[in-house]
């Protein structure tokens, strides 16, 4: 797997100082946390999951969640268990065929610790290419958090150490979206214990991701296209919580941004989010029309302020949204060669960055340097000429 492997060879090496590295399900597990870019989900009830699986992997989605959660209703939720379970079945067979299609990151959001292991049981052979678990509506309540880590290492227990026979380790993605983490009377506890259970299982899990739809819901709150996650005060302020206690580089959490659930043209009642100078300059004034008219430019915004606030990758809902992400997850050339100039003095001191437009202090900026430098790994580092539109128009053909 790599990023933009879809790209002409030629058109890569032109737009990139450095390409994304090619990666493996047992790549490092930071490595393939800082990779997931647009997660995209799918429901568990989809007639066509394998090909939509070997389609976007086709085009260029890392990782994908099958979803048997809130995206199904609650009286389908057997038969979504089976077509899971086939689906993984026959994507597992093509995968070992002669000719296997690039295939993402696969997990399973589930609504129990038994699901968990009921589909470890249903999956079979198709458990080899799993990835791991989505855990939803994460808390630490009554010991429920721990009742998934029990489930996970009984399927390693059961299935082999690594969770199946492939060699593969299985992990979890829990989902911070209880209403225990929003409400200000218990905030502060349960952000507490959440991270406690987690970090005592910090080898089990692969990435933190918000729940910014279940957040918004416990005070019927639901944001327009016109406005990111960031306007919904009651949001950003658990947001910033979250980043807070699971954000600090000792834990190297890669904590993921919330759903963009947006994918239709709508009335709009504010004005577009992007500038039309760089659009303009690169000669691509009609890319921006195809994005404001798709309600993309407010997913931009959001990306850049999810980044801003220290989180990498998104969960998306349409297929259109994964290319966003991952353009606005490269590295940009000058990022780059800061967090090389950064990494190379730990010992400290302050000098002008090697775009001579900044200040680059050694020690405050090394976090930030590690974090972007396994970022330019998982996704590669612009040519000096690349733009963010460069990048988008070649993302979205």
């Amino acid at each position: 797997m790599r990023h933009f492997s879809f790209v002409d060879p030629d058109e890569t090496a032109r737009l990139f100082h450095r390409q994304p590295a090619d990666l493996q399900v047992d790549s490092p597990p930071a490595l393939l946390a800082s990779a997931l870019g647009g997660t995209l989900y799918s429901p568990g009830t989809r007639p066509t999951l394998v090909a939509d699986v070997v389609k976007q992997g086709a085009y260029g989605c890392f990782s994908m969640v099958l979803c048997l959660e809130d995206s199904i209703a609650d009286d389908v939720v057997e038969f979504a268990e089976a077509n899971v379970a086939a689906a993984l079945s026959v994507l597992a067979r093509l995968a070992a065929s002669d000719e296997p299609p690039a295939l993402p990151l696969l997990f399973i959001r589930v609504r129990s610790a038994d699901q968990m292991r009921r589909m470890a049981d249903l999956c079979g052979a198709g458990l080899d290419l799993l990835s791991g678990f989505v855990i939803p509506k994460y808390q630490n309540e009554d010991g429920y958090a721990q009742e998934f880590f029990d489930a996970l290492h009984d399927i390693h227990a059961e299935f082999g150490q690594s969770g199946g026979s492939g060699g593969r380790r299985l992990r979890v993605m829990p989902i911070l979206e209880s209403p225990a983490m929003i409400h200000a009377e218990t905030r502060d506890r349960a952000l507490q214990s959440i991270v406690d259970v987690t970090k005592a299982h910090r080898d089990d899990v692969l990435a933190v991701r918000i729940g910014a739809t279940d957040l918004s819901s416990a005070f019927g709150l639901r944001r327009s296209r016109d406005l990111t996650v960031y306007d919904v005060t009651l949001v950003s302020f658990v947001i910033a919580e979250i980043v807070n206690v699971f954000g600090r580089p000792a834990d190297d959490f890669v904590i993921t941004g919330p759903v963009w659930e947006h994918f239709q043209t709508a009335e709009r009642l504010l004005r577009p989010q992007l500038r039309m100078t760089p659009f303009a300059e690169a000669n691509e004034k009609k890319l921006r029309q195809r994005l404001v008219l798709a309600g993309l430019d407010g997913l931009i915004r959001e990306i850049s302020l999810d980044q801003a606030n220290g989180l990498l990758g998104k969960t998306v809902i349409h297929p259109t949204h994964v290319p966003v992400v991952h353009a606005l997850s490269v590295v940009s050339h000058e990022e780059y060669l800061d967090a090389l100039a950064i990494a190379d003095g730990p010992g400290g001191g302050a000098a002008a960055s090697p775009y001579r437009n900044k200040m680059n202090e050694m020690k405050p900026h090394q976090a930030w340097a590690r974090k972007t430098l396994l970022r330019a790994e998982a996704f590669g580092v612009a040519a000096e000429e690349t733009t963010f539109v460069d990048l988008l128009e070649t993302s979205m053909r």
